[in-house]
Parts: C-alpha cells; structure tokens; sequence
C-alpha cells in the first residue's frame, strides 16, 4: 500500500511539473501577438505603429540571436529614436522567455 501511494504521489507532482512547463506558444498568443501577430509578421495595428519586425521572414530571424530576443523580452526594446516599443514581460520566468522565443522560431517561412 505504501508503494502505491508513494507512486500516486510521484504521479501527481511529475504532472504538476508538466503543467507548470513553460508552452512558448500559448504564452506568445497570449502576450505577443497582440503586436507581432499570431503569425509572426506584425501586421497588427499595434505591430504596425510600433513597427514590428516580421518574424515569419528568414533574414530576419537570422539576424535575431536567442540572447538578443531573451534580452528583448526580458528588459523591453527600444526603437533607433530611443523609444521604449515594448515594455519588459516582467512576469515572465527565464524558462517562459526561453520557450516564447524557441515558439517564435517555429514561424519562420
């Protein structure tokens, strides 16, 4: 009986810890697309006013390093005029910018 419980138990947290991993995709949909687009390209109203790069674009994206996209997301991002275009996701953990950006990959044409 104390094995079953202790494996109900190593259950319940291996699932906890599966549903507390970071899902790129959800979280980009829920705090990105706004102004990237679910697609990447930036065509929203707000990607347009902000100028929004289009992240479905291969040469863009190779000119976008993880660490430049990590610091973007982390401390916001600043046009050439020096204003802010896109304020830090402060909720956000390491891990959940880690896999916004490994989702945002996944848009590349």
């Amino acid at each position: 009986m104390k094995k079953l419980a202790a494996l109900i138990v190593a259950g319940l947290a291996f699932s906890a810890l599966t549903a507390g991993a970071a899902d790129g995709k959800t979280i980009y949909e829920e705090q990105c697309a706004k102004c990237h687009g679910k697609d990447g390209k930036g065509q929203t109203t707000m990607g347009k006013k902000y100028e929004a790069k289009d992240y479905s674009d291969a040469k863009v994206q190779e000119k976008l390093t993880d660490a430049a996209g990590i610091k973007a997301v982390k401390e916001g991002y600043k046009n050439a005029e020096g204003k802010v275009v896109m304020k830090p996701a402060e909720s956000l953990t390491d891990d959940d910018i880690k896999a916004v950006i490994a989702h945002l990959r996944t848009l590349k044409k």
